[in-house]
């Protein structure tokens, strides 16, 4: 049975973490199913919503399938969570998490490689690795740390801190928290809004803005100013001031 539960309609993929026995905890077919679908996603497919099953988003790495490694063997391990995470991030379909239940350890690293965060009551956010006896290794130290800042990522893997929706929206973790039951139903509604924009310009978004987080302030801004004039010469371009100015909805390219 696949541990992905994938629908897709009207350009919308919804994929569905589908191992609620385990807590959808991350294993290495999991990763491989993560893995294969967003190498090579459905042509129709403009934006995805990812998350879980009976009531938890994902609850990490599952430790029952840990096994001893060499450090050789931990790097490599590490270096493909990395590998996945930025074809998440940076693979060109915008990406929309909807959280309950646990987003823990690795959970928390997948939700961080994704653009937009929703969060019900139910949702804890943890980095419990610390209290383990071991690292995180799927990319927290880059993109949760920057999320939230480097003192506060080392004081809660230090105290196995947990985080609920409203203080996650506080740190930047969630950019909305919502009622239960409703972090789905909004995660397709933005998903359809973000379905509806010019195509470049998703892209442009998924690939400038966090590239130019890591740049000198002066090459971020010339960055800027590529990427600004490589989006104005597109028909889009062309189609949304024309919509704008004749007061309509814009009809950009499918």
């Amino acid at each position: 049975m696949a541990l992905l539960d994938i629908k897709i309609d009207k350009g919308i993929a919804t994929v569905t973490i589908n191992r609620p026995d385990k807590r959808n905890a991350m294993s290495d077919r999991l990763l491989s199913e993560i893995d294969a679908f967003f190498s090579t996603p459905p042509k129709d497919v403009k934006v995805v919503v990812l998350t879980g099953t009976a009531g938890h988003y994902c609850s990490g790495l599952d430790l029952a399938e840990h096994v001893e490694r060499t450090a050789e063997d931990g790097i490599y391990h590490s270096r493909n969570w990395h590998r996945i995470m930025e074809q998440i991030q940076f693979g060109g379909l915008p990406v929309v998490s909807a959280m309950f239940g646990a987003v823990i350890g690795g959970g928390l690293e997948l939700a961080a490689a994704t653009h937009v965060r929703i969060a019900e009551p139910s949702t804890i956010f943890q980095l419990p690795e610390g209290r383990r006896g071991i690292f995180v290794g799927g990319g927290a130290t880059v993109r949760v740390g920057r999320i939230i800042g480097a003192d506060r990522m080392t004081e809660m893997m230090l105290t196995g801190r947990k985080y609920n929706a409203e203080e996650a929206v506080a740190l930047g973790l969630a950019h909305y928290s919502v009622g239960d039951g409703e972090a789905l139903p909004l995660a397709l509604e933005l998903a359809g809004k973000i379905a509806r924009n010019a195509p470049l310009s998703n892209y442009f978004m998924i690939q400038a803005i966090s590239r130019i987080q890591n740049m000198s302030t002066q090459d971020g801004l010339f960055t800027e100013s590529l990427t600004a004039a490589l989006s104005q010469t597109t028909p889009d371009a062309a189609e949304g001031l024309a919509a704008f100015l004749e007061k309509r909805p814009p009809r950009f390219r499918s």
